[in-house]
């Protein structure tokens, strides 16, 4: 006689907000730089600044914060055209989220960086890559970039990345103990977005299983990732 296996639970994705305010930024040595810019406004070393980072290494909260301080309007960088600049720096202070040399407008953000001096307008842009590394074909916007003051966001220390574990958890109204904490400090790559994809694997497979969240299902997920 067979045993049919009890049918999967599905676990539906529901919206979560990571908040992005001063007060839920977690600071530390890696990022100290950065957080010391944004509070340092409007006194800055110069009107337009370049904030550079991995992935989920903060860029966005820092921005985040100072546009909330600075009454900046937010961009994407891809998004930028030459007839929406003027108006991208109309409240004088603009944040331009993940400038990459492969899908923005060069003529754009030539213009942009020209009138935002025009303007004496303040202008914080995000990228994954400082951008002396830039691969651009328009030579007074490669001297231009080249020029920007540059701050570096750094991968978290251990007491940093174990308080973002936890901070991703509570994101999602997790609670996690510190079995789990200390196990997930272990096992998964020394970056923020590490953290907030196993966070997210983990919350996922407790929904989907109806299984509280434990060192052994964390281990469980872990597993299945490296076989994936």
């Amino acid at each position: 006689m067979s045993v049919s296996a009890p049918p999967r639970q599905l676990a539906f994705a529901l919206p979560h907000a990571e908040s992005l305010s001063r007060d839920d930024f977690l600071d530390g040595p890696c990022n100290t730089a950065g957080l010391a810019l944004i509070d340092r406004w409007p006194d800055w070393p110069s009107r337009i600044m370049m904030l550079v980072g991995a992935e989920g290494s903060g860029k966005s909260h820092l921005a985040a914060i100072w546009a909330s301080e600075a009454g900046a309007r937010v961009t994407a960088a891809h998004t930028l055209t030459a007839t929406t600049v003027p108006a991208e720096l109309a409240t004088g202070a603009l944040v331009v989220e993940d400038v990459d040399p492969a899908t923005l407008d060069e003529r754009a953000l030539f213009h942009l960086l020209n009138l935002a001096r025009e303007y004496e307008a303040f202008v914080l842009m995000t990228a994954r890559q400082p951008p002396s590394t830039f691969e651009v074909g328009l030579r007074d916007l490669r001297s231009r970039l080249r020029a920007l003051p540059v701050i570096t966001l750094e991968q978290p220390d251990d007491g940093l990345f174990r308080a973002l574990i936890v901070k991703f958890g509570a994101d999602r109204q997790m609670q996690l103990d510190e079995a789990v904490v200390s196990y997930l400090v272990s096992r998964i790559e020394r970056s923020s977005m590490a953290a907030r994809e196993a966070i997210a694997r983990l919350d996922a497979e407790s929904l989907r299983l109806g299984r509280p969240i434990t060192r052994a299902l964390a281990a469980d997920v872990l597993r299945q990732d490296n076989l994936e």
